[in-house]
């Protein structure tokens, strides 16, 4: 019933996109042509051209929605994920609805329909359907997520859950999902050998039996989804428990220690006929590397552009407040571990650590200099490396760069935590715009680094620079 329902919302999406794409791009016509907001300085194209062309637009959104994987329904996906993806797959539209415009233009219109530019779209018009399509589709997605929410606090097609694992795990598991009782989940409660002589659960939620009673505790208590998070010594469990589930089709997700396991994507390799593994490899190769540094360079040089005279105002009260310079260097760890030097606006007093050597930032430091300290608070003394994205050394969004002092430390304390550079440091990560940064568990940013290495796409760094921007000023961390 479940995946009869989601089969429906999902042809219903298509449906509506398709809908609002025409839509979208005849009202692009009407407000670039008509509304008189616009000068018309090559004249006015008649609406019967863009009727024409609109409904090979409608079929090129969903299209590009289902390459940028918006169809693939996921109850746990935020508000903010669904506008970037649903802003990244109307960018993907527009770039195949120009691409497929001037093909057809260029090459398989006759001379006479060339001539009358047949399939010729403004490129405001473009940019205009880019704006509505995706007002229009969010705004779709947006209703459609309050009725769903408004069904599941009734009750209403809730998907029954049982966790497999009643230690540390599955009790963070269950603790998100009774936290987001928005998604539509519903804890039936856990499985755990303990079960045999300790039957107290946990939040409310009882353990129902042990792993040997999985088959008869899914097919009794109807449920849905099993989130397997077991340690890795009970990996024979863990395969037994896939099987009951795949008898009885209920949704199977493992739920990782990703301080314990290894945390990156594996990938199959051949070696002349013999299959090989790699378990460290990471989606920035290749084109994806190549898109990433093209929007690093073109971001980090317009920002330096439009922010130069703030920079520099401050860099002038810095000198005026503290005696010594405004910036200064510090070495600091990135991409395979090379060490570089990142730029910052000078925070503390001059000689800060000579006494001390290395230490951390903490609260009320007697070293930082007042406006040192209003920096920090506004997030802003890190400014300067985006000359380090624009040169290369640094990308505007990964883990934040570490002093080769403290990643000694840390590399043989904390498992896994020289993966983090696999990737080039970042000016800000996904463990900072989720309140994991300062002084706080150098443990949780590991896992959130190991995250967003892992699932590393465009679409992410757009919402973890939105993210910044909505929650860099005045953080609780920032000292």
């Amino acid at each position: 019933m479940v995946k009869r329902h989601n089969r429906l919302l999902v042809a219903l999406f298509v449906i509506s996109d398709v809908l609002f794409g025409i839509a979208a791009f005849l009202l692009a016509y009407v407000v670039r042509f008509e509304s008189g907001l616009f000068a018309l300085t090559k004249g006015q194209p008649p609406f019967e051209q863009y009727l024409r062309v609109a409904p090979f637009i409608g079929a090129l959104v969903p299209l590009a929605f289902n390459v940028q994987g918006i169809y693939r329904l996921r109850r746990g996906r935020t508000r903010v994920d669904d506008f970037f993806a649903v802003t990244v797959g109307s960018i993907l539209a527009v770039v195949l609805g120009v691409v497929s415009t001037l093909y057809l233009q260029a090459y398989y219109l006759p001379e006479v329909l060339k001539d009358r530019g047949v399939f010729e779209v403004s490129q405001l018009v473009w940019g205009l359907f880019l704006l509505f399509n995706v007002a229009l589709t969010f705004v779709s997605r947006e209703a459609v997520r309050q009725v769903l929410e408004r069904r599941w606090r009734q009750g209403v097609g809730l998907k029954r859950v049982l966790i497999a694992g009643a230690g540390d795990l599955g009790r963070a598991v269950a603790d998100k999902l009774l936290e987001h009782r928005e998604l539509g989940f519903q804890l039936v409660g856990f499985i755990d050998d303990r079960a045999a002589g300790d039957h107290i659960g946990y939040r409310g939620l009882p353990l129902l039996g042990t792993l040997e009673e999985a088959d008869e505790i899914l097919q009794r208590e109807s449920v849905d989804q099993l989130y397997v998070a077991l340690p890795l010594d009970e990996h024979v469990n863990m395969l037994k428990l896939v099987e009951s589930a795949n008898r009885e089709i209920v949704d199977i997700k493992v739920v990782p220690d990703l301080l314990q396991v290894i945390a990156l994507r594996a990938r199959l390799e051949d070696l002349d006929g013999i299959p090989i593994i790699n378990i460290h490899d990471v989606p920035l190769r290749g084109f994806n590397s190549v898109l990433k540094r093209t929007i690093d360079v073109v971001l980090s040089g317009t920002a330096l552009i439009a922010l130069a005279l703030p920079m520099a105002l401050i860099a002038l009260l810095i000198r005026a407040t503290s005696p010594g310079r405004a910036l200064y260097r510090q070495e600091r760890m990135s991409l395979d571990g090379k060490a570089f030097h990142v730029w910052k606006f000078r925070s503390m007093y001059v000689d800060a650590e000579q006494q001390t050597g290395p230490v951390w930032a903490r609260e009320n430091d007697p070293r930082v200099t007042p406006v040192g300290r209003w920096l920090r608070r506004l997030n802003i003394d890190e400014l300067p490396q985006l000359w380090n994205v624009l040169v290369g050394d640094m990308s505007l969004v990964g883990p934040r760069p570490e002093r080769p002092f403290f990643v000694e430390q840390f590399k043989h304390r904390i498992p896994q935590y020289m993966l983090r550079h696999k990737v080039k440091a970042g000016l800000t990560g996904w463990a900072q715009v989720n309140g994991w940064r300062g002084n706080t568990s150098i443990e949780k940013r590991i896992e959130y680094d190991l995250y967003y290495i892992e699932n590393w796409s465009v679409g992410l760094d757009f919402k973890i620079i939105w993210l910044t921007v909505l929650r860099g000023f005045f953080h609780k961390h920032a000292y």
